[in-house]
């Protein structure tokens, strides 16, 4: 059963807000790990149109979260917490472009649980905290188990570079430092009590969006 988190007691210090969401999602973060979809695909046991399609989904979520992202920089409500250094959609357009051929925008197809995630991101650009939420789950998870998709995605389906480019952060040259200054990024966030409460359960809600999401590749990928 997923709890609200609670506030600290009076008297006591708050965890760091980087530190309240690794463990007010460990839960859900294992859960998401554990579909079948995920499983199967960094086992190998798929194919690489199951990767691609993938790769598909995630153009959707990163078009909305930065867009979103952009929007919230641009109105100077993102205290910091937009990087150009993680922008992610070029990258997946060029993945796309070589896994389907220079006509892939018409060869895409957006599953129905991918558009709900995706409106729910279109908040994010007037909601720090929901946008933090977000950004939180889906870019620490490319800078750190993302790398491992990475390795396992090439060498189960014979892609090298072209292909991962989602993967790549050309423009960050050590991963851990810069991890470090998103979480500090994250923990100086001006947000009383209840705002943290509130970012740690939308990134319980990220995690669900993600599962309904791999869900639905499964029912797509696993008995084909």
């Amino acid at each position: 059963m997923t709890t609200t988190a609670s506030p600290p007691a009076p008297g006591a210090t708050a965890a760091p807000l980087s530190t309240a969401l690794r463990e007010g999602t460990r839960e859900q973060h294992s859960q998401a790990e554990g579909m079948q979809f995920v499983e199967a695909l960094l086992a190998g046991r798929l194919g690489r149109a199951a990767y691609t399609d993938l790769a598909v989904q995630q153009l959707a979520v990163y078009t909305a979260l930065e867009r979103a992202g952009g929007q919230l920089r641009g109105a100077g409500a993102d205290h910091g917490l937009v990087f150009d250094e993680l922008t992610r959609v070029p990258a997946i357009e060029r993945d796309l472009a070589y896994l389907l051929g220079p006509a892939w925008r018409d060869r895409v197809e957006v599953l129905p649980a991918t558009r709900a995630y995706a409106e729910r991101l279109v908040d994010c650009a007037t909601d720090l905290c929901r946008y933090a939420a977000h950004a939180y789950t889906r870019y620490l998870g490319d800078l750190s188990g993302g790398q491992v998709v990475k390795r396992m995605v090439q060498r189960h389906y014979g892609l090298g570079d072209a292909g991962v480019q989602f993967y790549d952060f050309p423009e960050i040259h050590k991963l851990k430092p810069f991890k470090d200054v998103y979480r500090e990024r994250l923990d100086r966030l001006p947000l009383d009590a209840a705002q943290r409460a509130a970012v740690v359960d939308e990134a319980r809600v990220a995690f669900r969006l993600n599962q309904a999401m791999f869900a639905e590749l499964g029912e797509r990928h696993l008995n084909g």
